[in-house]
């Protein structure tokens, strides 16, 4: 521990009593803990000893979870992780661990600007601890400049796992839901409250790189919630002009979701390794910017600068080793001799090897032809495109795609919430907005679009439920215009046109529609519920994860997960599919239209009720696409082996062990 801040305060309360130790004064204050100088009397030695605040662990089971934890971390023996001497408690009972005493001070207080090579030695010494914690499945969750001690010797040493967490190791030492760690290092993720892995400390880590190159932090703020804020939503800035060859390094390493950034603190040691083998040909091209400007010594000093390549290149061939690039392959050493050297025909016509950036193109592309923007998980346009913006935000081709992938979300939300599928609706906003965030298209025409498509697709629902009368139908579309961000005058003009609308059906010409609406769908109406074999090809075909199953209270769901592949009772293939939420009824249905060129959805609550009562023992209800008190639930029509009520209000996102669907058909 650094003397980075002694407080010396004669109004501060006494310092804690401690066996073995004698405590001399407050080093740092912190909002779980307070560390002390003292010294461990049997051994005459200094040290730092962090006592825990009583609040920051409140009762027994906590105290004693920490303390498991801290035994855990002080297994760690790494020549870059501090060491931990003991574990123990004060005589008031506070938790406490010493460790060595490092007055050096931290990486915070150290200039590193222009000191490329500093930089790289310190980020691979750090990344070598990492990667010794993570693989013993311990996570850092604080990885700071204020954390990364020297001792005597100018060793980096990796400090204060403190509030690590090792991964299996049941609940975290703070309350669920709290983000520990500090916030200008924190990755989205953990800002969040989420779990998280080894790819969060890589995150913090990339940060850190960012401020040892320029001397700031990436992200600023006044506050720890703005700064929070920027993490998980702001793009990632562009770096000055003479550390450009680091962007591509930062867009990965900064990137929002885990999925995108480097897996391992091997990747990013690669990455590194392949900016430093780089980084000469970026210095000469900083030369040729700089000699811009004398045009009248332009040509031949173009001539003079291929001449010198191509010396370069022909004393390369000399060489045996050959530098590595973790994209490109190793190169192969060059042949001793001009008589054992191979014919290189063959190599030469071999294609080149694909760059992750046209890779992720490609994807791309072919994601997008098949209409999988965001799922399934392994396989989809939306991470496909962040990954390319992430690998080279400047190449135009990606500016196109981000284009072409919000164009395509916009087009699928209208049409989402033209069907009544306001939950996957929202899910595409979310998918849209982070997209423009991180690619700074906010205001783009893509985005525009999408907030129209949004618009008219409401106002198209809202007029068939004018049509029926259905005023309280009306107010609940009008009230989805702040969900999806529509501009205040469209907004109060759907909120106007609800409140216009009369209780009860229209006259006339309206009730003879509705009617023969009606009789149109109940001839359409599918024979039987959709089985769990017909589920099971839709599943495949779009590698749709199963839903979790669920019922209220019910113990058995938490401790043995259920879900349609296995509701907890046999199905046969032929048997209505359960345990399904309304949105992968409704994805169903999309899917089933597209593979048939017909057009079905789930029922409403009328055309429900020309369906025939089921009495059999596995009675089910059926979703339908009318919405309960709010769009977040819908209704299920039909008593059910488990409920005598007609109708019920049910989450949309869940699925229930007697509950199913079947379809209409629109003519």
């Amino acid at each position: 521990m650094s003397r980075s801040a002694i407080h010396n305060d004669s109004t501060s309360p006494p310092l804690p009593e401690i066996a073995g130790y004698r405590l001399r004064q407050v080093i740092n204050h912190g909002g779980m803990s307070t560390v002390y100088l003292g010294e461990q009397i049997a051994l005459s030695r200094e040290v730092a000893i962090k006592v825990m605040l009583p609040l920051a662990l409140a009762d027994e089971v906590s105290r004693r979870r920490f303390e498991n934890e801290v035994r855990t971390i002080a297994r760690l023996e790494h020549p870059n992780i501090v060491s931990i001497h003991e574990v123990g408690r004060t005589r008031d009972g506070l938790p406490y661990y010493a460790m060595p005493y490092l007055a050096r001070g931290h990486l915070g207080q150290r200039d590193l600007g222009g000191d490329e090579a500093r930089v790289i030695a310190i980020a691979n010494t750090l990344l070598s601890a990492l990667e010794y914690a993570h693989a013993r499945g311990v996570v850092h969750r604080d990885v700071k400049a204020e954390n990364v001690l020297f001792d005597d010797g100018e060793r980096v040493l990796l400090a204060d796992f403190g509030i690590a967490l090792r991964r299996g190791f049941g609940p975290r030492v703070t309350a669920a839901g709290l983000a520990v760690g500090s916030t200008a290092y924190m990755a989205p993720e953990q800002a969040r409250g989420e779990d998280v892995d080894g790819r969060a400390d890589l995150y913090s880590l990339g940060v850190l790189i960012w401020e040892m190159l320029t001397g700031r932090l990436p992200f600023e703020a006044q506050d720890a919630l703005s700064m929070a804020v920027m993490h998980a939503q702001d793009p990632i800035p562009k770096l000055p002009q003479p550390l450009r060859h680091w962007q591509r390094f930062m867009n990965r390493a900064l990137a929002k979701q885990p999925n995108q950034r480097f897996q391992d603190a091997a990747q990013m040691m690669a990455a590194i390794a392949a900016i430093q083998h780089r980084r000469p040909w970026t210095g000469a091209i900083e030369v040729l910017e700089r000699l811009r400007p004398l045009q009248r010594w332009a040509k031949p000093l173009s001539a003079a600068l291929a001449v010198a390549a191509v010396t370069l290149v022909a004393l390369g061939l000399g060489f045996s080793n050959r530098d590595s690039d973790d994209r490109f392959g190793t190169y192969p050493a060059a042949p001793t001799s001009l008589a054992s050297r191979e014919d290189p025909t063959q190599a030469m016509l071999q294609p080149l090897p694909e760059a992750p950036l046209q890779r992720a193109l490609e994807d791309a592309r072919r994601q997008l032809a098949r209409g999988h923007l965001t799922a399934p998980k392994d396989g989809n346009a939306y991470d496909s495109v962040l990954l390319a913006w992430h690998t080279d935000s400047t190449n135009p081709e990606v500016g196109r795609a981000v284009d072409t992938l919000t164009l395509a979300l916009a087009n699928d939300l209208g049409r989402s919430l033209r069907d009544g599928n306001d939950q996957r609706a929202r899910e595409l906003l979310v998918h849209a907005t982070t997209l423009g965030q991180q690619t700074g298209t906010v205001n783009s025409d893509g985005q525009r679009r999408l907030r129209e498509q949004a618009g008219a697709a409401l106002e198209g629902r809202l007029e068939q439920a004018r049509r029926r009368g259905d005023r309280k139908q009306a107010q609940q579309i009008a009230a989805l215009a702040k969900d999806f961000d529509l501009p205040s005058k469209l907004s109060a003009r759907l909120v106007a046109q609800a409140k216009a609308v009369p209780n009860g059906l229209a006259r006339g010409a309206t009730t003879n529609t509705a009617s023969q609406a009606s009789a149109k769908v109940t001839v359409a109406l599918s024979p039987k519920p959709v089985t769990r074999g017909d589920y099971a090809r839709f599943a495949a075909a779009n590698g749709r994860e199963a839903t979790l199953c669920r019922e209220r209270a019910s113990l058995l769901r938490v401790l043995a997960p259920r879900s349609w592949q296995s509701p907890g009772f046999n199905q046969g293939e032929g048997e209505p599919v359960v345990c399904v939420s309304l949105d992968d009824a409704q994805a169903y249905a999309q899917w089933y239209s597209a593979q048939t060129g017909r057009r079905y959805r789930l029922p409403s609550a009328e055309e429900a009720q020309r369906i025939p009562a089921e009495t059999s023992a596995r009675a089910l209800s059926m979703w339908l696409r009318d919405c309960g008190r709010n769009c977040q639930q819908r209704q299920a029509s039909g008593t059910s082996w488990r409920s005598k009520q007609v109708q019920r209000t049910l989450a949309a996102e869940r699925g229930y062990d007697d509950v199913g669907f079947r379809l209409v058909r629109e003519r």
